[in-house]
């Protein structure tokens, strides 16, 4: 198994159906034949199936940024793997400090809604991180681990196969604050590490982990450069074109 890098977008609450179907268009057309990276672009749920219309037949990829834990059922709002697959969805992403912060997720729920996903065929790019006061107390590596074990939880080697592990600083997202390239570096190098610890030394070696800390144009390459960064979740930079475009272009070939 090759290890890939992967620049996902993750627009959160932004884009109506037409606005995204008009960005999709000029990020395919940006972005034409390029093979160092798979492009993924997560867009809200109701975005999706003008998205997968949008780039039908190019090498842009689309996700969606949260995924039920049951098949289906009374979960008004909620939308299953099986919807999303049917849709068109390839990865969703699962666990993000946003939905820890705003919607309870948690641990247990990032553990079922990942088995969920990849019994269902979809990728899961699956978040960890740490706050700044978790920083502060110098446990990101404790709170990291047990955040990888719980998510983990019964998942096996092959459908790991499927997962990309974002890391996602909380005090570097949409601060304006980025981990410094070492401390990116060092904490996506002991997830790798641990993940050969709890799997094996191969899966750890072809596990994508992305860098999700406000990865921007400007710090895109040096990020990228770090051994152990295999790729981005983007947020803001994904809305524009010209920003998403460069962090693509900043992927060593």
């Amino acid at each position: 198994m090759e290890r890939r890098y992967v620049i996902a977008g993750n627009w959160k609450m932004n884009k109506t159906p037409s606005e995204a179907k008009a960005l999709l268009e000029e990020i395919v057309k940006a972005n034409d034949g390029k093979t160092a990276c798979d492009i993924v672009l997560c867009v809200p749920a109701i975005d999706i199936p003008a998205a997968v219309e949008a780039t039908k037949g190019t090498n842009v990829i689309i996700g969606a940024q949260n995924v039920h834990f049951k098949d289906n059922g009374a979960y008004t709002g909620e939308i299953s793997a099986a919807m999303l697959k049917e849709c068109g969805v390839e990865y969703v992403i699962i666990g993000h400090s946003e939905r820890r912060q705003y919607f309870g997720e948690t641990d247990a729920t990032v553990n079922l809604r990942t088995a969920q996903a990849l019994a269902n065929g979809l990728k899961a790019i699956v978040c960890v991180g740490e706050t700044l006061e978790e920083r502060k107390d110098n446990i990101t590596f404790d709170l990291i681990a047990i955040q990888i074990k719980r998510a983990f939880k019964g998942i096996s080697e092959e459908d790991m196969k499927n997962v990309i592990i974002a890391y996602e600083p909380v005090w570097a997202i949409g601060t304006g604050e980025t981990a410094t390239n070492e401390q990116a570096e060092e904490v996506c190098a002991f997830i790798r590490g641990l993940i050969a610890e709890l799997y094996s030394v191969d899966l750890a070696n072809a596990i994508t982990i992305q860098y999700g800390g406000s990865m921007n144009a400007k710090n895109a390459a040096e990020l990228l450069a770090m051994d152990n960064i295999d790729g981005g979740l983007i947020g803001g930079a994904s809305l524009k074109a010209p920003d998403f475009t460069t962090i693509i272009d900043s992927v060593k070939a």
